[in-house]
């Protein structure tokens, strides 16, 4: 076994004798009466930004989507009955169809490679991989966006504003999605968009109202 794996393994060790052995009785009953989480939250795959540990969740509290850059692709139907694949999309339409989740939450954050990527490929460069810049464009908005707000915005600030660009981008396409439109519009269920800066330890939610990222705490 790697250091790494090692490390894994005797964090479930820990995990087991520690945190299960205290809250086994939570567990054995979320798997007896299924989970009935309030809130889905659709949040990046980067290591450092862990909902979970940054939000100090309970089991059971969020259903989370991981994936890169935390985006939501536009609703999409495949056409002549073919079936693609549609990870995000079928997790949203899990959670809200039958979880019957309340809330909707884009998790957005500083220092992300994704909407970085994003970038490198709006300014012409190559990005790198086969699948990311695909799958990345789907914000090409973001960076439309934010050039447009400030045509001189380049570097750090360039990505900052990109990043928070993104989060109203899905925000946008989440609405695409005729069984969550219906329930913002019925009042059953609400959207946010939130933006985490983990350097400095700060989390902010977007106010549609002032049209701007405001601290939540």
């Amino acid at each position: 076994m790697t250091p790494i794996l090692n490390k894994l393994i005797f964090g479930f060790t820990f995990f087991r004798e520690r945190y299960f052995s205290e809250r086994k009785d939570l567990y054995r009953r979320l798997v007896r009466e299924g989970q009935k989480p309030k809130v889905v939250m659709i949040a990046c795959a980067d290591s450092r930004v862990d909902p979970a540990i940054v939000l100090q969740t309970d089991p059971g509290d969020v259903f989370a989507i991981r994936n890169v850059a935390n985006l939501v692709p536009p609703y999409e139907e495949d056409e002549n009955g073919e079936i693609s694949y549609h990870g995000t999309s079928a997790a949203l339409e899990f959670a809200v169809e039958q979880l019957g989740v309340e809330h909707v939450v884009v998790f957005g954050h500083a220092h992300c490679s994704g909407v970085k990527a994003m970038i490198h490929g709006q300014e012409g460069n190559k990005v790198a991989g086969r699948f990311v810049g695909a799958w990345t464009s789907i914000v090409d908005k973001a960076y439309e966006h934010a050039k447009a707000a400030d045509p001189h915005i380049e570097g750090e600030d360039l990505d900052r504003a990109c990043e928070r660009h993104a989060v109203l981008v899905s925000l946008d396409n989440l609405m695409t999605f005729p069984f969550i439109r219906e329930r913002v519009e019925a009042g059953t269920l609400q959207i946010h968009g939130w933006y985490l800066d983990i350097a400095e330890g700060e989390l902010s939610s977007y106010d549609a109202n002032e049209k701007r990222f405001t601290p939540l705490m």
